[in-house]
């Protein structure tokens, strides 16, 4: 399984699930997971998430639909043996794939529009630009 590690607000996730999906690939989709609904968002917790001092972000942390959603990611990690980092994310999709690395998955950077270079990349197994080289590292 692949999983896709990347950000709500990526313009490209999207497009990346759709293409392996239609290459055959089986993908781990947060924004649909296999418990259902449309993945997690801190204001399914509380609306003022955003604005939350650090007691309440730890205490969100333990409320019943973050454990359920970390649970579900968690599995998709461990019943991967891909991680695509999409870019542009933020830091749960880097922690995802520096897990990823960690465990000895192969993970590969997708980057669709060029930004300020990463030396730590090199972690990992592979940068690619396009959808059709990303479909070719992964065969």
């Amino acid at each position: 399984m692949i999983y896709i590690a990347s950000s709500w607000r990526n313009p490209y996730y999207e497009d990346v699930v759709k293409r392996l999906k239609k290459e055959g690939f089986e993908v781990y989709d947060f924004r649909n997971p296999p418990h259902g609904g449309n993945g997690f968002h801190w204001t399914d917790i509380d609306e003022n998430a955003p604005n939350w001092t650090f007691k309440e972000y730890e205490e969100g942390l333990h409320h019943p639909l973050a454990e359920r959603q970390f649970a579900a990611d968690l599995e998709a990690l461990k019943a991967s043996d891909t991680c695509v980092l999409v870019l542009p994310c933020g830091r749960s999709a880097h922690t995802e794939a520096g897990w990823c690395a960690g465990a000895g998955m192969k993970v590969i950077v997708y980057i669709p529009e060029m930004m300020e270079p990463e030396l730590m990349y090199k972690l990992f197994d592979k940068v690619v630009d396009n959808l059709d080289d990303l479909v070719k590292t992964l065969l």
